[in-house]
C-alpha cells in the first residue's frame, strides 16, 4: 500500500450497508469494539485496493459478487454489482458472476478463480490441495493466490457480520417484543471428560497439531522490512509458522486480518474469552477444520479449566452444551455458519433469553464470523500435521 490505511467511521461500509443509525443500540455495541470495526473496514480497503497486483480489481469484484450471490447475501451482492459497473469488467463476465456457472467464464483463468471461490464458499472442506493447485496451473501467482484466498475468506466473514447485525437491528426495532420461552431445566452432562484428557472423535482432537502450507512460503531471511514488521505484529511465533509465512506474501492484508482477529478474540470485557473460544470451536467443527478445532478446544480448556463441552462439540455440535447458555451459543454458531441468510431477530432473542446482553451477542457474532475467515485459510492453504504415534 502506498499510504497507510486509516479508519473514518463516516465511511464505514458495514454501517452504511446495514443502515445502522448512530443512536441505535446495535451501532453503540458495534463501536464499543472500534478496533474490530476499523480492521474490518481496513481489510476491505486492502483487499480492494486498485493498486494491489496479481488480481485485477475487476477480478476481485467478480469474485465478491459471485461469493455474495451463492452465500447468499443480496445486500452485499448489490454492493459489489454496483462497484463492478465502475470497472472495465466484461458484461459477459459480470453476467456469469451474477447468474452463471464458473465453467462459462470467458477465460480458463477466471473459470479457475470462480470455481475455487465456489468450493470455499459452499463447502470449504472441499478446497483441498488439488483445488488450490488449479490456480497456479491457470496462471495465478503465489501472492495472488494469497490475495484470492484472503478475499474469499474475508467475504465469508463480512457476509456473516452483516447478517448478524441486520438481525440485531431487527430485534431492536421490536421494542415491545416479549422474551422467548425460558430454557427448560437442563439435563445432567453426559460427556464428562477429565481435564487434560485427550479427546478424539469424528476425526477431531484436542491434541496439539502443526500445520504446513501447500505452496511456497516467504523466507524470513529475504523478507522485506514490511513483511517482518507484520509478522512481528501478528503473533509471537509468526516467523516460524507456515501459516503466517504464507499469508505475509500480502503483508497489508495480513496486518488488517491479524488486527481484527486479535481484537475479536482477546479484547477485555463483554463475552467471556472461554465462550468466544467455544463459539470458535463449534464453527470449526461444523466447517470441518481439524486444526482450528484443536487449537481452540485447547484454549477453551485453558480458560474454563474443563473440557466436557468440547467432548460434546466433537461428538455432535447441534446438541453440545453443559448449560442452556452453552447450548444456545452452539446453536447460534451453527446457524450463522451454515445458513447466515436465515439469522433473524429470533436468533438474537434466543441468545438474550439465556442471559447474553447486546455486547456479548456482538462478541459471539464476531467470534463466529472471524472463524468463517480463519477456517477457510487453514483448510484451503495447507493441512494439519498430527503428532507421531
Amino acid at each position: 500500500m502506498a499510504e497507510p490505511i486509516t479508519y473514518n467511521v463516516a465511511f464505514d461500509l458495514v454501517d452504511r450497508l446495514v443502515a445502522l443509525a448512530p443512536d441505535s443500540k446495535t451501532y453503540a455495541a458495534r463501536h464499543q469494539r472500534e478496533k474490530v470495526a476499523a480492521a474490518t473496514q481496513g481489510s476491505y480497503d486492502a483487499l480492494f485496493d486498485p493498486a494491489l497486483p496479481g488480481l485485477s480489481l475487476a477480478e476481485r469484484l467478480l469474485v465478491a459478487l459471485y461469493a455474495s450471490r451463492i452465500t447468499p447475501s443480496p445486500l452485499l451482492a448489490a454492493h459489489y454489482r454496483k462497484r463492478l459497473a465502475e470497472t472495465d469488467a466484461a458484461p459477459a463476465d459480470i453476467a456469469i458472476a451474477e447468474s452463471g456457472k464458473p465453467a462459462e467464464a470467458s477465460s480458463p483463468r477466471l473459470a479457475a478463480i470462480l470455481e475455487y471461490t465456489r468450493k470455499l464458499i459452499e463447502k470449504p472442506v472441499e478446497g483441498d490441495e488439488a483445488a488450490l493447485k488449479t490456480l497456479p496451473a491457470a496462471g495465478v501467482s503465489t501472492p495472488a493466490v494469497v490475495t484470492l484466498s484472503q478475499l474469499i475468506a474475508f467475504l465469508s466473514y463480512q457476509v456473516r457480520l452483516v447478517a448478524g447485525l441486520q438481525a440485531m437491528q431487527a430485534l431492536e426495532s421490536q421494542p415491545g417484543r416479549a422474551a422467548g420461552t425460558p430454557p427448560a431445566p437442563f439435563p445432567p452432562n453426559t460427556a464428562a471428560t477429565a481435564p487434560g484428557a485427550v479427546i478424539k472423535n469424528h476425526g477431531f482432537t484436542n491434541e496439539s497439531l502443526e500445520w504446513k502450507a501447500w505452496l511456497d512460503v516467504v523466507n524470513v531471511e529475504t523478507a522485506t522490512p514490511e513483511q517482518i514488521a507484520v509478522l512481528e505484529e501478528s503473533h509471537p511465533k509468526a516467523k516460524v509458522s507456515d501459516y503466517y509465512l504464507f499469508l505475509v506474501h500480502q503483508p497489508e492484508i495480513l496486518r488488517q486480518r491479524s488486527t481484527a482477529f486479535n481484537a475479536i478474540m482477546y479484547a477485555p470485557g463483554g463475552l467471556s474469552r472461554a465462550e468466544r473460544e467455544l463459539g470458535a470451536t463449534v464453527v470449526s467443527r461444523v466447517n470441518g477444520c481439524v486444526y482450528c478445532a484443536s487449537v481452540h478446544a485447547q484454549r477453551f480448556e485453558q480458560l474454563a479449566k474443563r473440557n466436557d463441552v468440547i467432548a460434546q462439540v466433537f461428538e455432535d455440535p447441534a446438541t453440545a452444551g453443559t448449560t442452556a447458555r452453552e447450548l444456545a451459543i452452539g446453536k447460534f454458531s451453527i446457524q450463522i455458519t451454515d445458513a447466515p441468510a436465515t439469522v433473524n431477530a429470533d436468533s438474537i432473542q434466543a441468545l438474550k433469553d439465556v442471559g447474553l446482553n447486546e455486547g456479548e451477542v456482538l462478541d459471539l457474532l464476531h467470534s463466529d464470523a472471524i472463524f468463517a475467515w480463519a477456517n477457510r485459510l487453514m483448510l484451503n492453504l495447507g493441512e494439519p500435521v498430527f503428532p507421531k504415534a
